[in-house]
């Protein structure tokens, strides 16, 4: 059974940057295409980034297109989000979900999640 466990989160002031991580367990994570997503208080979950399995392809939501950096290193079984030029707006909890299948931004694809890294941006 495949286990994500998100980190990295915390407090940054805006136009900082973090990278979360999402490590894998129980099995090799490259069969396996990776999303991330993002829930903010009030909110619905929404499609941040997405990486395929060989990470030859990436898909960016356009509120994050140029500031942040999906990437994946399947020797270590895990996928990377460098988030850069942080704003208030992307404060939110941060999930990691898997999916055999296509990369995609759509929730209800994946079949795998992990339980969030919390990311708030405030000065």
């Amino acid at each position: 059974q495949l286990q994500l466990v998100e980190s990295g989160g915390g407090l940054v002031q805006p136009g900082g940057s973090l990278r979360l991580s999402c490590a894998a367990s129980g099995v090799t994570l490259d069969h396996y295409a990776v999303g991330w997503f993002r829930q903010a208080p009030g909110k619905e979950r929404e499609g941040v980034s997405c990486i395929s399995h060989s990470g030859g392809s990436t898909s960016y939501a356009a509120a994050v297109n140029g500031r942040f950096t999906i990437s994946r290193d399947n020797a270590k079984n895990t996928v990377y989000l460098q988030m850069n030029s942080l704003k208030p707006e992307d404060t939110a909890m941060y999930f990691c979900a898997a999916v055999w299948g296509m990369a995609n931004l759509k929730s209800n694809f994946y079949d795998y999640w992990g339980k969030g890294t919390k990311v708030t941006v405030s000065s």
